[in-house]
């Protein structure tokens, strides 16, 4: 009997190593089709919901048959195009990434300043949170006029507005993220005698570096409309006049596809900044390190 069941077990086991057969005719694994694989890519599908967008606006506006209201997009397309190669639409955009970078700097370094004296002690703490409860709300673009009336009619005006407008994400979310690393880790840097900025630098920065990125990206999103709206209502307020005071234009003049331009550099500006930049900043440091799933 003993005999029968160390026979029966050598068997199994033998049979356990042995690789299951194929079904006659089949591949392991199907290679995928064409469709399939495009399928797969983001930028595919994010290509095609374009692509469906760009058609229906073709079709609505060559139904209405009304350009001053709502141009095709191809004349919109053409408008960009012409722009770009007159370089106008280029040398507005530079001018206002040119004033955009100075203010969104000059709030990166505020809110910096601001958030260390916050988790230096409490009454720091206290201070951001009155800070931010009582500017947060209030639109950037509301303190223009007083802006402009201390600083003059010029860049000046428009970086104050700017800093206004990315000092506040970009603090709440950078505190938010230091309130969130764990005790553990803390005391890790503290074991390692780890005291003031060291201790920012090596620990808690790293820690809370998604939402240090996510404050950023709300920072820049909203300099960019402010910037935009800025031109739009008080014009060459930066100086020679950016993408909002070449929109401004365009409406005046009634040239609509040019306008439609205008906004388009806008979305595409946006686009890169955000699919280039802040995409690449977070492959480098964040998906690396393993701190987001």
């Amino acid at each position: 009997m003993k005999l029968e069941q160390a026979v029966t077990l050598s068997t199994i086991k033998e049979g356990l190593k042995r690789p299951l057969p194929l079904p006659a005719g089949e591949p392991l694994e199907r290679p995928l089709r064409l469709h399939e694989r495009l399928w797969r890519m983001d930028a595919f599908r994010k290509a095609l919901i374009l692509a469906l967008l760009a058609l229906g606006w073709e079709l609505y506006a060559a139904r209405m048959d009304n350009p001053l209201l709502v141009p095709t997009f191809s004349a919109s397309m053409a408008a960009l195009v012409e722009a770009l190669l007159h370089e106008e639409l280029l040398f507005k955009a530079l001018t206002s990434l040119k004033v955009l970078l100075c203010g969104y700097a000059g709030g990166i370094v505020a809110a910096a300043i601001l958030t260390f004296i916050a988790i230096s002690s409490r009454l720091g703490s206290d201070l951001l949170e009155t800070l931010t409860s009582m500017f947060n709300p209030l639109p950037a673009i509301a303190l223009l006029p007083l802006a402009l009336i201390w600083f003059g009619l010029g860049a000046p005006s428009m970086i104050f507005v700017l800093i206004h407008s990315v000092l506040w994400p970009i603090a709440l979310n950078t505190h938010a993220g230091f309130t969130g690393v764990s005790p553990t880790l803390r005391m890790v840097g503290r074991n390692y005698g780890l005291r003031g900025l060291p201790f920012v630098v090596k620990i808690l920065i790293p820690a809370a570096l998604p939402n240090i990125l996510t404050g950023l990206k709300v920072g820049w999103a909203f300099a960019w409309r402010t910037l935009i709206a800025s031109e739009l209502v008080f014009g060459v307020s930066s100086g020679s006049g950016g993408l909002g005071w070449y929109i401004y234009e365009k409406k005046n003049q009634l040239e609509i596809a040019s306008v439609f331009a205008g906004l388009f550099s806008v979305i595409l500006i946006g686009i890169i900044v955000e699919n280039v930049v802040f995409r690449t900043l977070e492959r480098l440091t964040v998906n690396r390190w393993g701190m987001r799933h």
